[in-house]
C-alpha cells in the first residue's frame, strides 16, 4: 500500500488540520493532495497520502489515526486508494 486516503469527519474545531498533518509528518508520512471545507458546521477533510516513507505499518498507523481521533474529537479513517477509487465507481 503506497498511496492512501484518509478522511477526518467531525464538529469544527480550531487544530484539527494541524494535528493531523504534524502527525502524519513525524511518521513520514506525505500528504500528495488535500481538500477540507465545512459542512453546517461539520469538518470534512479528505487526503491522499504516499506511505512509501512511512516509519510504523499501515495496522499501527491505523491504530494511532483512531487515537488520535478519539482525543481530537472527530473520526478519522484510512483506506488503500484502489478501495477507495471502487467506492467511488459504486
Amino acid at each position: 500500500m503506497n498511496n492512501a486516503i484518509i478522511t477526518v469527519v467531525g464538529t469544527d474545531q480550531v487544530g484539527i488540520i494541524a494535528g493531523v498533518s504534524a502527525f502524519l509528518a513525524e511518521k513520514k508520512i506525505n500528504i500528495a493532495d488535500i481538500s477540507q471545507t465545512i459542512l453546517s458546521g461539520n469538518f470534512v477533510m479528505m487526503m491522499m497520502v504516499d506511505l512509501s516513507s512511512s516509519v510504523i505499518s499501515v495496522d499501527e498507523l491505523r491504530k494511532s489515526m483512531n487515537e488520535l481521533g478519539e482525543k481530537m474529537q472527530v473520526e478519522i479513517n484510512i483506506m488503500h486508494e484502489r478501495v477507495f477509487s471502487a467506492m467511488q465507481r459504486v
